[in-house]
């Protein structure tokens, strides 16, 4: 089945939307906290990873978002904030530097902070949807 071409005009404004607000985060927490460490990405993953759980989960239970809105907020808006793209380019620097305990210390933190934030939104979602029927 071929997306539709609102679908895919959704994702494309919504990748560019989230782009722009992971270029943004990443700028404020380099200013904060420096460039030696890929803080920002991390960030950035966590919060889309949790932002993800919570609209899955909303989806789910008690939302029923048009495939458009979905495209634009999921795969586009969501997609374009949070990169792995960027997390293996971050990796490949820490390793290219021969800091292959910060390496790995990010690869451990990013992938565990992230899922832990997918789950805490579906955690979330389903304590409020829980406590308001």
């Amino acid at each position: 089945m071929l997306a539709s071409p609102l679908s895919l005009l959704a994702v494309a404004v919504g990748g560019a939307a989230g782009s722009v607000a992971r270029y943004l985060m990443l700028t404020m927490v380099m200013q904060w906290a420096g460039t030696r460490f890929p803080v920002g990405t991390i960030i950035v993953n966590v919060i889309g990873c949790t932002v993800m759980g919570v609209l899955s989960e909303l989806a789910a239970l008690a939302w029923s978002p048009s495939p458009e809105l979905r495209a634009f907020l999921l795969v586009g808006v969501l997609g374009g904030f949070t990169t792995f793209s960027s997390f293996t380019l971050d990796i490949g620097l820490l390793v290219a530097r021969d800091e292959f305990m910060a390496a790995a210390g990010y690869f451990l933190a990013s992938t565990l902070l992230s899922v832990v934030g997918f789950f805490a939104g579906l955690w979330a979602v389903r304590s409020l949807v829980s406590v308001s029927l």
